[in-house]
């Protein structure tokens, strides 16, 4: 069983990491196209449009939590929120501050991305008929 918070919660930082993802798109647009090289602001915009997709998996897992009442729903949340630090916050930081090092960090958020989808295809493998 699920923390009834959880599914508040996640829609919560849902729609943060969005709002944050469109924004980042804004400015990467606007005010970085001049700025950075291409390569980097293509890094830069893969950072921003994959914090776009697991913000919006983030109201998927919270639908979960309310509905499939799986703990692993939120094990996929927090691994979603997990991959969106390392994932796209080391690959802006590669871009913005040419700090090459955090690249590593990188596919550490692509793992839990990765298990945060298994853990959503878990919780509703789990779920019952009547869910």
């Amino acid at each position: 069983m699920t923390n009834p918070h959880h599914s508040s919660r996640f829609a919560f930082l849902g729609a943060l990491f969005a709002a944050t993802a469109v924004a980042a798109g804004a400015f990467g647009a606007h005010a970085l196209k001049s700025i950075l090289d291409p390569p980097m602001l293509a890094v830069y915009e893969t950072a921003a449009r994959y914090q776009m997709y697991h913000a919006l998996g983030l109201f998927v897992v919270a639908w979960l939590c309310r509905e499939a009442k799986s703990p692993w729903a939120a094990k996929a949340g927090w691994l979603f929120c997990a991959g969106i630090l390392f994932f796209s916050g080391s690959l802006y930081i590669v871009a913005l501050a040419g700090i090459k090092w955090m690249g590593a960090l990188t596919p550490v958020g692509g793992v839990s991305f990765i298990a945060g989808w298994i853990g959503i295809a878990w919780s509703v493998s789990r779920a019952g008929p009547d869910q």
